[in-house]
């Protein structure tokens, strides 16, 4: 059953037509109900026109045996106020639903017109007083059945009360059949049980068509990430329906996550052959060094081999940094003031000033990552600088900034965001020589937008270039300051 079921196609076409037969069998029973409502309503109806035919004939003093009850051959009977039966339709066999089972009228208690004058006194059993000649309104109707010349059906039967002057009140109970009602819904209730089945078939049938024709391109989308992934092949794309609709939108979706995804394994690759390329040449040098070293130990030259040591450690530092930072790892959340983490990044570093705010400048954030990036940006700074470097910390509405400029020869307007990627050497003095592996600027971004905030370089008032750092300041730190 599981199996049977496990497909989308299956389960809609399986609630379709369960919703589908739902609704017609509630509006069959409705549709039923009301036909039976409306016939028992025309049957009664019907019931009460004989009766009251025959109680005008009654009001106006017409003898028992002059009646004509044998109306439309439909039962009736005339009962007087002791329920005894006075007349009734002349092949009435057997009755039942009138409250009176005799068939056979019995002689009048009363004959020639005598009667108990007290009767003329009392109400009639429905409650009504009515005056001599008058019908009462109130009519009662009852289902029941009866026999006439050997015919047994069902009747409706209604109960019309009538006063007479000589004979005290009657009560003429005639009948309407039941059998159009029986029919009618009989009827209706086959052409039921015949056209609904083949009504859900078709529902069925359609909805299995148009899941089909509407899941055909989630399937085409479902191959093409199999054979994506079976090929390894980022740079392909699902195919996108021209619908637009849900399955368009997640064609579209699929193709840009691929995008995302082929972008961010082309970017980890080149991470990967860059980083190579950066460790092999220190890891050169300094083997280089220990081999003269172990065949020449007068040659050996230490201070060489310490400096190489010491940038391939700050180049495995940085690449660890990185590496956690492309892992999503976020900074603590505690308070920092980055006026006074700024003068401990500039202090010791000959030509940088530092001119903060007054007073506390907090922002949210990991300390030592923070101080990562003032150090970056202080260490480029220098590298450019002809001079003079300034770094200036300051509130600016609900951001913090940290500006660190300097009198070099600035970044030109078509490097500005490329000097953020990594591993990248604007121009010579950018060589490994110089100690940068082109890791520095984008450690210092990346960690700017893991704080939230951003870092972006423009022209500086001297001339050289402006290091700018926004990020969201601590708003209860900047409360409490206040």
């Amino acid at each position: 059953m599981s199996r049977l079921f496990g497909s989308v196609r299956a389960r809609a076409t399986l609630a379709a037509t369960l919703v589908v037969a739902v609704a017609l069998v509630a509006a069959g029973t409705a549709v039923l109900l009301s036909l039976r409502s409306n016939l028992l309503g025309e049957a009664g109806t019907q019931a009460e026109r004989s009766a009251r035919e025959v109680a005008t004939v009654l009001a106006v003093g017409t003898p028992y045996a002059d009646l004509s009850l044998d109306v439309d051959d439909r039962p009736v009977q005339v009962v007087d106020d002791d329920g005894v039966l006075v007349a009734a339709s002349e092949d009435l066999e057997r009755i039942s639903g009138t409250g009176v089972d005799a068939v056979k009228p019995q002689p009048a208690a009363s004959p020639g017109g005598e009667h108990d004058d007290d009767a003329d006194d009392d109400d009639d059993d429905s409650g009504e007083s009515l005056e001599p000649g008058e019908i009462g309104g109130r009519i009662t109707v009852s289902d029941g059945s009866a026999t006439i010349d050997g015919d047994t059906e069902d009747y409706r039967f209604a109960a019309v009360p009538v006063k007479t002057d000589d004979r005290g009140t009657l009560t003429v109970y005639a009948g309407a059949p039941l059998s159009a009602e029986h029919g009618a819904v009989n009827t209706a209730l086959t052409v039921m049980l015949i056209g609904f089945p083949l009504l859900l078939a078709v529902v069925a049938w359609v909805t299995w068509l148009v899941t089909r024709r509407a899941l055909r391109p989630v399937e085409g989308i479902r191959r093409e990430m199999a054979a994506i992934t079976a090929s390894e092949d980022l740079a392909r794309r699902v195919p996108v329906p021209d619908t637009h609709d849900e399955v368009a939108r997640l064609a579209t979706t699929t193709n840009e996550t691929l995008a995302a995804l082929e972008s961010s394994v082309e970017r980890q690759r080149g991470f990967v052959a860059d980083a190579s390329h950066e460790l092999r040449s220190p890891i050169a040098s300094l083997r280089t060094q220990l081999e003269v070293a172990a065949a020449h130990p007068e040659l050996l030259d230490l201070d060489g081999a310490v400096a190489d040591t010491v940038r391939l450690q700050r180049l495995a530092a940085d690449l660890l940094l990185l590496a956690r930072l492309d892992a999503g790892e976020r900074p603590a959340e505690v308070r920092v003031d980055l006026a006074a983490l700024a003068r401990e990044a500039a202090e010791g570093r000959t030509g940088v000033r530092v001119r903060g705010a007054e007073g506390p400048v907090s922002v949210a954030g990991s300390r030592g990552q923070l101080g990562r990036v003032l150090a970056n940006l202080l260490d480029n700074a220098q590298r450019h600088a002809r001079s003079a470097v300034e770094v200036t910390v300051r509130r600016d509405g609900d951001a913090v900034v940290a500006a660190v400029a300097d009198d070099g020869d600035g970044v030109p307007a078509a490097d500005r965001e490329r000097i953020f990627e990594r591993f990248v050497r604007l121009d010579a003095a950018r060589s490994r020589d110089d100690g940068g592996a082109g890791l520095g600027l984008a450690i210092a971004r990346d960690v700017a937008v893991r704080h939230g905030g951003t870092l972006t370089v423009h022209d500086a008032p001297a001339g050289g270039a402006l290091f700018e750092l926004r990020l969201p300041g601590d708003r209860a730190g900047t409360a409490r300051d206040m």
